[in-house]
């Protein structure tokens, strides 16, 4: 039997850092998996040291319990967003089964209004609301690539262009995407670093990019033996966000994420959380 996450008891208390997106099951050839950008972020943040809070949507059969140290604000649902990842000939085809509701400003409780970190990660074109411009964090960090898919009447997902990162994108204090969610359009990556203070874009095995004041560096992860790569990407984006806010150094703070997140890749699934051990060689490798 799965055991569903619960919502506090509790009364809910003031986090450090709020990702807001739906948890989701990924449908695997072993059973249902836990994922979305909410789950791999909120687990990452945690053990960086953070106090942490979720504010997602999701039903009955989400098969984990999160640890007791991350808060969860959940919008009660029948069925959680649900994908499905079918490989043919190398090619992965994903299908959307389920959707969770949207995630909107007043589903962010009072105790988490002002969080130093509010990073919206959505996975299923949920949360746009929002980056209003309101916010009162201190550093809004976004990961959009659930803004860039959309999916036909049989689920299929397919790529579709951010339609308001025009307006999204000066609102952010930091921008994280990877080459694949642009589909390797240089341009368009151009045009986004240039609407918004800082971009990172995730290159996988060969690191990331970073785009501040005009300027452009690269940072090359070391070489890891790639059992999976899933979430890797909203690994780097916790590691990258928490060091950004700490130091305000877009390079040291994309030094680091690229470094932690590359250990990510050496274990399945959630097992790729960064350690302890794993955080602490990746902050002396950065210095």
């Amino acid at each position: 039997m799965y055991n569903p996450i619960m919502p506090p008891h509790n009364p809910l208390q003031p986090v450090d850092y709020v990702v807001v997106g739906h948890v989701c099951c990924d449908i695997t050839p072993g059973g249902l998996r836990l994922g979305g950008t909410a789950a791999y972020s909120a687990l990452t943040a945690l053990n960086l040291g953070l106090r942490v809070g979720i504010v997602t949507s999701f039903g009955g059969e989400i098969p984990h319990n999160f640890p007791l140290g991350i808060q969860m604000h959940n919008i009660p649902t029948q069925r959680s967003t649900t994908f499905e990842n079918i490989y043919s000939h190398g090619k992965r085809v994903q299908f959307l089964h389920h959707r969770a509701p949207d995630l909107i400003p007043d589903h962010i409780p009072d105790p988490w209004q002002r969080t130093p970190i509010l990073h919206i990660g959505p996975i299923a074109q949920e949360a746009k609301a929002l980056v209003d411009g309101g916010q009162q964090s201190t550093l809004l960090g976004l990961t959009p690539q659930g803004w860039m898919r959309a999916w036909d009447a049989d689920g299929k997902i397919y790529p579709i262009a951010w339609q308001e990162s025009a307006s999204m994108l000066p609102k952010a204090g930091a921008v994280v995407l990877s080459l694949e969610d642009v589909g390797g359009d240089e341009e368009l990556i151009e045009t986004m670093a240039s609407a918004t203070r800082v971009l990172a874009v995730t290159e996988g095995p060969s690191g990331a990019r970073l785009y501040w004041n005009g300027d452009l560096r690269r940072f090359h992860a070391p070489d890891r033996e790639e059992v999976d790569a899933t979430g890797a990407g909203d690994i780097f984006a916790a590691a990258f966000f928490w060091r950004l806010y700490v130091t305000r150094d877009p390079w040291e703070a994309a030094r680091f994420a690229t470094q932690l997140a590359s250990f990510s890749v050496l274990r399945p699934g959630l097992e790729g959380i960064p350690t302890t051990g794993e955080i602490k060689q990746s902050l002396m490798e950065v210095f």
